[in-house]
């Protein structure tokens, strides 16, 4: 690839949360619910000695894209990992609840989530947890009627429930610097032991549970370059096509006759992952469509 054409990239994963929406949504279209001026923060951040953020790490809008209307969600990475509590998955969960809400009065509407997280925000636990099976409930809702389309581009990449939620989604784009998981590296090391999963080893991750090899081992629909004007197109084609006819999340007894076939007294490599689970195959998306 030239390398003037990697230059001219606008690299969405450069971009602060807000900024991404922007980027992807059409033109002037971008519309805050519950913006930073409502000062709607986590009652428990103070209590650990933490600054609290007035949007509490996500940023909530309704716009359009490509004409579509859509509720919009974005996590910022950068506010304590992307990790969700109280108010941030409330705000998730309460979009996406209002989404379906509007596709059963007549309003079409679908959402886009930019999920940079850790998962649960330890400090607000169980109100964490609670708030993120809400998201759950609310994406496998809201997907009868429309499209629920996931995005990770990086530099946190996805883990915890939000990776659940992620393979609850109708669609899931990553970028080959975006991860995904239920459990980050740092987390299997501790429990696990460097034996098992070595958290500093970077080539090791990425091959595990890169966007990369996540596409290749078909939990994720396309694997796109960072760039804004691809994933804007990619995400463009799945809201012409509407929700697919069967969702990941449905291929259950896909997934136990994989689960079945595996040795886990052999330490995993990405050869043996694809071997294993390449229920879907397809070629890295270069340029967007």
């Amino acid at each position: 690839m030239a390398a003037v054409e990697i230059l001219q990239r606008d690299r969405l994963s450069e971009h602060g949360a807000r900024q991404r929406l922007k980027k992807l949504l059409d033109p002037g279209s971008f519309r805050e619910l519950l913006d930073p001026f409502q000062r709607l923060e986590s009652p428990w951040l103070e209590r650990q000695g933490i600054v609290a953020q007035s949007d509490d790490g996500v940023v909530a809008a309704r716009g359009r894209l490509d004409g579509h209307e859509v509720a919009a969600l974005a996590i910022e990475g950068a506010f304590l990992g992307g990790s969700l509590g109280e108010v941030s998955g409330a705000k998730i969960a309460g979009m996406l609840e209002l989404a379906a809400e509007a596709n059963r009065h007549g309003r079409p509407t679908a959402a886009l989530l930019l999920l940079e997280t850790g998962g649960v925000r330890l400090q607000e636990a169980n109100l964490g947890l609670a708030a993120i099976a809400d998201i759950h409930a609310a994406i496998v809702d809201l997907r009868r009627y429309r499209p629920v389309i996931a995005v990770s581009v990086g530099p946190v990449g996805c883990f915890g429930g939000m990776g659940i939620a992620a393979g609850l989604c109708s669609y899931l784009l990553l970028t080959r610097e975006a991860r995904l998981g239920l459990n980050g590296p740092a987390v299997i090391e501790q429990e696990a032991g460097p034996a098992e999963y070595d958290a500093s080893d970077r080539e090791l991750i990425w091959n595990l549970s890169g966007g990369e090899q996540r596409h290749a081992t078909g939990f994720a629909d396309v694997c796109c370059v960072d760039d804004a004007a691809a994933i804007r197109r990619q995400v463009q084609d799945w809201l012409r096509r509407g929700p697919p006819p069967r969702h990941r999340s449905q291929r259950i007894d896909d997934y136990r006759a994989v689960l079945a076939r595996l040795d886990a007294a052999e330490q995993a490599d990405a050869g043996r992952a694809r071997s294993a689970f390449s229920l879907t195959q397809g070629d890295v998306m270069e340029g967007g469509l």
